[in-house]
């Protein structure tokens, strides 16, 4: 092989390396500390007033299916369904679909207060395999699971993460059951 021949395969290797670090630089991560409202609720112990697990009963009223296109927010579509759709209790009960990109977090400890870790990579498209979750009080609290060709990721769907070839999700709305407290964290 020539001088020529290998300066050349060594360049073509090295735009090879860089190109693979320019990709991976598309997701990023980052970590909060997730306080409560009250600090001192981060530091309290279990109340027995409360119980290590109860139910709740109630019915749906309707079933609201939804259909995003593409580039659409997942986050702010559902959010403006909901206002629109008048749900202030509701089921998320699937969804499917594929995304462009995404912007996620997960918890990353597991002592009071909680960390939120951030993931986003806005141009990794993946399958949504599938989305749950709850509407409460006419909040949106979602949660996703995407499949790459590399890996499943999984998390609390934030702003950012858009769609591509369709988005189907399915809400069963509640209007006869309160669920105010089932994400709250200081209720224990």
């Amino acid at each position: 092989m020539s001088a020529q021949q290998i300066k050349l395969s060594l360049q073509i290797v090295l735009l090879a390396l860089m190109t693979t670090g320019l990709l991976s630089a598309q997701e990023t991560r980052r970590t909060i500390v997730n306080p409560s409202a009250n600090p001192a609720d981060d530091a309290k112990e279990n109340s027995s007033a409360v119980p290590d697990v109860y139910a709740l009963t109630g019915h749906f009223d309707r079933v609201v299916v939804l259909r995003f296109k593409y580039k659409a927010d997942l986050l702010a579509g559902l959010e403006q369904m909901v206002k629109q759709e008048h749900i202030q209790n509701g089921v998320i009960l699937s969804g499917a679909g594929s995304v462009r990109g995404y912007h996620m977090h997960q918890v990353s400890n597991r002592t009071m207060p909680s960390h939120d870790t951030f993931e986003k990579n806005l141009t990794q498209p993946a399958d949504l395999v599938s989305m749950n979750g709850y509407v409460i009080n006419g909040r949106v609290h979602a949660h996703m699971t995407l499949g790459t060709p590399d890996k499943a990721i999984a998390g609390h769907l934030e702003p950012g993460t858009t769609v591509f070839t369709f988005a189907i999700i399915t809400i069963g709305v509640m209007n006869d059951t309160d669920l105010s407290r089932v994400d709250d964290k200081t209720y224990r």
